[in-house]
């Protein structure tokens, strides 16, 4: 990248030199200055409308907004020297505080039943800058509430139009649904038909409201902020491992909120990472329960062991384990190395069935472009995936990258959908991927031309019998448009199961006479079949199942023999991201009932069985863990290095594919065990399909 430019520019008597795109706003805080804004925001386009960053600029005839005013703009002084900003004269202090008193015009000043209470940026602000009193005595303005789905609950009287909503709808989001109608003091934000937003990031317009205008529907009225314990985790809905902050008072979560990690989510997060933690409360499994007699019954921990323990003493062939999609690294480790002492080679983390292997190696499982790589592409062939359902936040990446205009060229294949952004759509016949591996379409030419081209491969491709074939025709194409090279390497393999890299990283796949998930699931094929948090699955009645997870959804119910373990929030563990990315969790509350954590189940029974697994406690287990898989080594929220790809060996050679690629997810809101036991989520997947609650008695 080139050297940017710099430029100096003096503030508060501090001359400092900076790009000449800054804003005067981000110079003055580059010089340590504190600047107070509503409508700026750094992920968004400059509307300049609160007024509230006004600067003085030496020579000018008033104050100025700092927010759009650019460093490069400003006239130097008459003899040539750098533009002078003053943050804090008398003339910026009156001109603020009469921000304030107009801002505050309207404003009901309803604090004590607002939840933004407590971390709500107007009432920060009108403390510093803000006076004494307001010379205004006239009646305020009233303004609707309007309806913008279940999760957003609105108070419109409150909105000092800073229009930070409309614009991340518009652009990050990129659903234009959200702008003003009327105008002066007649203007409102809403939607323009008073419809739910359509977008699977709704949930962020609560984040970045400064006023009390736009919060959280499911937590209104539940806690004020000083009163909830903050513990830093990572979000399990899907295989970005968005960074998260848990919020709990005592022994229930009561929100989710982002962390900022511009490598991986930025400061956004999705509606499911986020609102679908009510779930954790419902439907939890909370002690050991045995069929008997076709009923489930409870039973204590040493009687579950000692069952688990016998159906462990069986014929190896005979058993098998698949493992879920939110699973930790620690439990599929315990769960692996138990297998390994019983030479059970029956295993497999992929519980939908995707034809994916590490014959290729680590990389060819990766994506390996990276999340924030996505903005270097400038063409990009998308196969088997809809990136808006199976990872809303990277899909918005891609919308990122494709409104600065580095991403020229988009392609789909499979499943057509509104991804929020223009792409060619080529169709949804694997015959389409043949003339791409042989160069015929008019696509290809532009995307082999690419300085960075990019593929990202779904789990709908990769799903059903002829997956591994479209997988060998996809890595031809990659091979023919050479995206990868020694300083690139355009291969990225979209997953939607968080616990999928790291299963593979451990290797919780069958040997080579193993059974598959598919093949475990035939009947009659195995005696016992061991369930770790695997829900999306039909397993066969002929079986012994032992389900080991937190709810009582699929799993649970067909289960012969049930372990109850934490939810995510209830327990330390490691989640590697789609770009292998290794990344810490942290438990917020405690485990619900008698709840155990997955490798302590397998280390009790591997001492019931007399074969005790080489740990007993968790650092223990982390050590033998970056022993066995040296990729868990890398340093928290690092990707550790792969070896060089050959995409010539990614898939499985056969007979020409003629096979239609569909998509993987039904109902975007109602997509695992959590989702499922969700309120929240079960409002959300009904109001998407047009189905509006009555608004409650209480709203």
């Amino acid at each position: 990248m080139a050297d940017v430019a710099t430029i100096k520019i003096i503030v508060d008597g501090q001359e400092i030199a900076v790009p000449g795109e800054y804003t005067l706003l981000q110079a003055c805080e580059a010089a340590g200055a504190q600047i107070p804004r509503f409508c700026y925001h750094e992920r968004l386009s400059v509307a300049g409308n609160c007024r509230m960053c006004l600067v003085e600029v030496k020579g000018a005839p008033k104050a100025v907004a700092s927010c759009s005013q650019q460093v490069k703009d400003q006239r130097p002084g008459p003899n040539g020297e750098p533009a002078e900003v003053i943050t804090n004269s008398e003339k910026v202090k009156a001109s603020r505080k009469g921000v304030m008193e107009f801002l505050l015009i309207n404003h009901p000043l309803d604090c004590p039943i607002c939840d933004q209470g407590g971390e709500c940026d107007l009432q920060d602000q009108s403390l510093v800058y803000g006076g004494e009193h307001s010379r205004f005595g006239e009646g305020k303005r009233a303004v609707e509430v309007k309806y913008m789905g279940p999760l957003i609950k609105t108070a419109m009287t409150r909105c000092i139009q800073c229009t930070r909503c409309v614009r991340f709808a518009t652009e990050v989001a990129g659903v234009p649904e959200l702008g003003a109608i009327g105008r002066g003091e007649d203007m409102e934000i809403t939607t323009y038909l008073e419809a739910a937003l359509t977008s699977e990031l709704s949930g962020n317009v609560v984040d970045l409201c400064p006023v009390g205008a736009l919060t959280s529907r499911p937590y209104a009225f539940n806690a004020r902020p000083w009163e909830l314990k903050k513990t830093e985790s990572i979000d399990v809905m899907d295989a970005l491992g968005s960074n998260i902050r848990v919020d709990a008072r005592g022994t229930e979560v009561l929100r989710v909120e982002p962390r900022v990690n511009d490598d991986v989510n930025e400061e956004w997060l999705s509606d499911k990472g986020r609102h679908a933690c009510d779930g954790l409360r419902r439907q939890r499994l909370d002690k050991p329960y045995l069929r008997k007699n076709g009923k489930l019954e409870a039973i204590t921990w040493p009687e579950a062991l000692a069952v688990f323990a016998d159906k462990l003493r069986g014929d190896p062939s005979k058993i098998g384990l698949i493992t879920g999609d939110l699973n930790d690294a620690e439990s599929q480790k315990a769960a692996f190395d138990l297998c390994e002492v019983l030479k059970i080679e029956n295993r497999d983390c992929r519980q939908d069935g995707a034809a994916i292997s590490t014959d290729a190696g680590r990389a060819g499982y990766l994506f390996n472009s990276t999340i924030s790589g996505i903005e270097m592409a400038d063409a990009l062939l998308i196969i088997g995936s809809n990136p808006r359902l199976e990872a809303p936040v990277l899909n918005a990446r891609i919308r990122k990258s494709y409104l600065a205009g580095a991403l020229k060229s988009i392609a789909l294949v499979g499943e057509s959908a509104d991804l929020t952004y223009p792409y060619e759509y080529l169709g949804e016949q694997t015959k389409i991927l043949e003339e791409l591996s042989k160069g015929k379409t008019d696509f290809f030419k532009k995307f082999a031309e690419a300085k960075y081209p990019m593929i990202i491969v779904g789990m709908g491709a990769l799903i059903g019998d002829v997956g591994s074939k479209i997988l060998k025709l996809i890595g031809e194409i990659g091979l023919r448009a050479k995206i990868v090279r020694d300083d690139w390497n355009g291969w990225n393999i979209l997953h939607s199961a968080a616990s999928r890299v790291a299963g593979l990283d451990i290797g919780l796949i069958p040997t080579k006479n193993g059974l598959n998930t598919k093949q475990m699931l035939a009947p009659e094929a195995l005696d016992v079949l061991i369930l770790l948090g695997a829900d999306e699955i039909a397993a066969p009645s002929t079986a012994f199942k032992i389900y080991i997870g937190s709810h009582g959804d699929r799993g649970a119910h067909d289960a012969d023999l049930i372990l109850p373990s934490p939810a995510y929030t209830e327990k330390n563990g490691i989640y590697v991201n789609l770009e292998g990315r290794v990344q810490y969790a942290y438990a917020a509350v405690e485990a619900k009932g008698e709840a155990k954590e997955e490798w302590a189940i397998f280390r009790a029974v591997s001492q019931e069985l007399g074969k005790p697994l080489p740990y007993d406690n968790l650092q223990e287990l982390r050590e033998k863990l970056k022993a066995d898989s040296p990729s868990f080594a890398a340093t928290a929220g690092e990707i550790a290095p792969s070896a060089a790809l050959d995409l010539r060996h990614i898939g499985e050679t056969g007979a020409a594919v003629n096979a239609t690629i569909g998509g993987v997810i039904i109902d975007y809101y109602l997509t695992n065990p959590i989702a499922r036991a969700s309120e929240t989520m079960a409002k959300c997947s009904a109001s998407r399909l047009g189905v509006v609650p009555e608004n409650m008695a209480a709203e």
